[in-house]
């Protein structure tokens, strides 16, 4: 147990702003989608679990003064990495339709990862409010 608290605390620590969050979250997604796309033949299960742990990343970076961003700007991100991964026929209208699509059938790891989104913020704003209280 120690071990793992050592490893956790070596992990760097940036804050975020709301933009940085949402720059990073969407850099991250995009590049993510990229290389599904390029490896594993645009899988929108392999996106969807990438999704995951960057929405934990996303708030927990977020700096305290900007904690609601995080939920918010990570559906966006999520939208941003999409666009390689959906299939779509030549044209932009096949092009909209796999996106539009693709949204709709992974609906679920969209709504998975504003959760963990969600919880990693209401956790870190309980913890703030606590420490708060004590001082």
């Amino acid at each position: 147990m120690r071990r793992i608290a050592r490893t956790v605390r070596r992990m760097p620590n940036p804050r975020l702003t709301g933009r940085g969050g949402g720059l990073f979250c969407g850099v991250l997604m995009f590049v993510s989608g990229c290389l599904d796309a390029l490896l594993f033949g645009s899988s929108t299960t392999v996106y969807g679990v990438l999704f995951l742990p960057v929405c934990a990343l996303t708030a927990g970076w977020t700096s305290k003064a900007e904690l609601v961003t995080a939920p918010v700007v990570v559906p966006l991100a999520f939208a941003v990495g999409l666009l390689p991964v959906a299939d779509g026929n030549n044209g932009a209208d096949g092009q909209l339709m796999g996106f539009v699509t693709a949204l709709a059938t992974e609906a679920g790891w969209l709504y998975g990862g504003t959760l963990i989104a969600g919880v990693v913020v209401a956790v870190r704003r309980v913890r703030m409010v606590r420490r708060r209280r004590r001082a």
